[in-house]
């Protein structure tokens, strides 16, 4: 039965640093959530409070409800996915996937029976007998997940595992340890700078900055619906413009367009994505400067004729080839901020 964890009022110091501050989080049962933020915002460090190799300051951790703050790690049963992979190479696949069990003192039996499982489950079933350091990286990372699971964690930790792989396999495995994860119903918390990542592997994102939760939600909210300007630009490609609603118009200055429904009256922050602009001649005028050719689609960035940039995406087959374009905004694509 997959548990809960709790994070209630998180603070977590070394020395004069604060690197975890005032952090309140619930992960459901069976729910993955991703932890994503610049280098340094402590997404890592709350990984390791939850895994008890930290103990957080002021604030408590449960699992379900009990209070595990001062557990010691290894009495929490957490599973632990690392970016290093952290394999023994003086053990075969099989004897380090059944390592957590046997510092269990599962009986060997059980253990051989339950990694031959996991590997069978994670597609490296005829591996058991190799070397892990003649592995490829994804394999490797399967081990690492396998060894993680065979223990039938009450919670998985996975921190930054994809760092390091080539994109197509980076893709793949996002793909089937997400899909895997959903299937075994543990629950599951991913550190990643990745944002894609992160939106691809988790039901619901925590973006953190400076030590603190700027918002938590399901990658649809976090993308459509930032809470500020920092998730805006920290998550996907954001094009944020100074505006004033009066009336029912949107005034960007340099165009005004019909406000979206319910939008509040006074100056606003837009929060544009790409796909909100359209080729078709509406009133917003832009001269395109760069144009870069990735395949599925093609990124211009343009500048208005106040000075103002902006990021772009056309199909390939529609792309201009002038670089005076006139653009449609679909405001019912935008967000509306009250912060600068």
């Amino acid at each position: 039965m997959a548990e809960r964890v709790t994070l209630n009022d998180i603070t977590k110091r070394f020395d004069e640093t604060l690197a975890v501050d005032d952090i309140s989080l619930r992960v459901e049962p069976g729910e993955t959530v991703g932890l994503v933020g610049p280098s340094g915002c402590g997404k890592t460090t709350t990984l390791r409070t939850v895994a008890g190799f930290e103990t957080p300051s002021e604030g408590e951790v449960l699992f379900d409800d009990e209070v595990v703050t001062n557990v010691p790690p290894e009495q929490r049963n957490v599973g632990l996915v690392f970016q290093s992979y952290a394999l023994f190479d003086n053990m075969t696949v099989q004897e380090n996937v059944e390592f957590g069990l046997r510092m269990r003192d599962v009986p060997k039996a059980e253990r051989a029976d339950r990694a031959t499982e996991m590997l069978e489950l994670l597609d490296i079933g005829g591996m058991g007998d190799r070397d892990p350091t003649t592995l490829s990286g994804g394999q490797q990372q399967r081990v690492g997940l396998a060894r993680a699971l065979a223990i039938e964690p009450r919670v998985l930790l996975l921190d930054e595992p994809m760092t390091g792989l080539d994109a197509k396999l980076k893709t793949r495995l996002q793909e089937e340890i997400g899909s895997l994860l959903e299937e075994i119903d543990v629950t599951s918390m991913y550190v990643t700078h990745d944002q894609a990542e992160a939106m691809v592997m988790c039901d619901r994102i925590a973006v953190m900055n400076d030590g603190r939760v700027e918002q938590v939600g399901t990658p649809a909210e976090i993308y459509e619906r930032p809470a500020n300007s920092f998730v805006a630009d920290f998550v996907g490609t954001s094009n944020r413009l100074t505006a004033t609603v009066e009336n029912g118009t949107l005034d960007l200055g340099h165009a005004a367009v019909e406000a979206p429904t319910g939008a509040p009256e006074g100056d606003v922050t837009v929060v544009a994505r790409p796909e909100a602009f359209t080729l078709n001649g509406g009133p917003v005028e832009a001269t395109i400067e760069e144009r870069f050719y990735l395949g599925e689609h093609v990124r211009a960035t343009a500048r208005t004729p106040d000075d103002r940039e902006l990021t772009l995406r056309f199909d390939p087959e529609r792309a201009p080839e002038s670089r005076e374009v006139t653009l449609s905004l679909d405001t019912d694509r935008v967000h509306l901020l009250r912060d600068p």
